[in-house]
């Protein structure tokens, strides 16, 4: 999927969004910052610039993502989802695909299941926007019985992190698992939420990212998303957005 222009203009923090150095919000800090060189010259903000014009980020060359890259892949445990080299087990080096992705969003270490890579730092942004009330579906398994009380408490806002968890959708599944259905992504969430009741989570599987399901994909093996997953992801991300 091309970048459609070529010598069209285009703001400064949008071509440094679609190049994956950060959101656009970011961008604009830079650039008030004096990080940010076109051809040369610190740029300020509301800079405009073309393809063929260098465009520098604290002194290194940046450039357009060529081709839209998005893969799901179903993390096993023990990988960690960090591009950082000093982590051995690092998602990044475990795939290790043919051109630079990076994971939108993360997954615990000790959990597994599916996650997105991309090239695109739009894209990845997008996604990961709390605002937007984007659903993650886990399939949970716990180490007693799953009861009543503890499905309603789980539904209803836990206390963890200094806040309460938003309101989410809880389904027992069979005596000690249960599936659970996010909006927000707290860290180690879903096992702060548990043990909060006296729980504690034996195994966690995320299965769904907004309308991209887990499926039957191998664990530790990836897929390119189809042109019609890509396209209604888009369609929600920026429909969204322009709300």
């Amino acid at each position: 999927m091309k970048k459609k222009f070529l010598f069209e203009t285009i703001r400064l923090n949008k071509y440094m969004s679609d190049a994956g150095i950060c959101s656009r919000r970011q961008a604009d800090k830079y650039i008030a910052d004096g990080l940010v060189t076109v051809d040369g010259e610190v740029a300020v903000p509301g800079t405009k610039v073309t393809r063929n014009q260098e465009v520098c980020f604290d002194g290194k060359v940046i450039s357009l993502v060529e081709e839209l890259e998005l893969i799901a892949f179903n993390k096993p445990r023990g990988i960690v989802c960090t591009a950082s080299k000093k982590e051995k087990d690092n998602i990044i080096d475990f795939i290790d695909y043919h051109t630079k992705i990076y994971p939108i969003g993360r997954l615990d270490k000790d959990s597994e299941g599916l996650i997105l890579l991309t090239n695109d730092g739009e894209i990845s942004n997008r996604i990961q926007k709390a605002r937007y009330y984007h659903e993650k579906e886990y399939i949970v398994t716990v180490d007693k019985p799953v009861t009543i009380e503890f499905l309603y408490g789980m539904r209803n806002g836990v206390p963890i992190l200094d806040t309460v968890t938003r309101k989410c959708k809880v389904k027992k599944l069979s005596k000690n698992q249960f599936s659970i259905i996010l909006t927000q992504g707290l860290n180690r969430q879903i096992r702060r939420m548990c043990e909060y009741f006296g729980y504690r989570v034996v195994n966690l599987q995320r299965v769904r990212i907004m309308d991209i399901e887990l499926g039957k994909l191998k664990t530790g093996t990836y897929r390119k998303l189809t042109k019609q997953e890509v396209n209604r992801l888009k369609k929600e991300l920026f429909d969204e957005s322009e709300e």
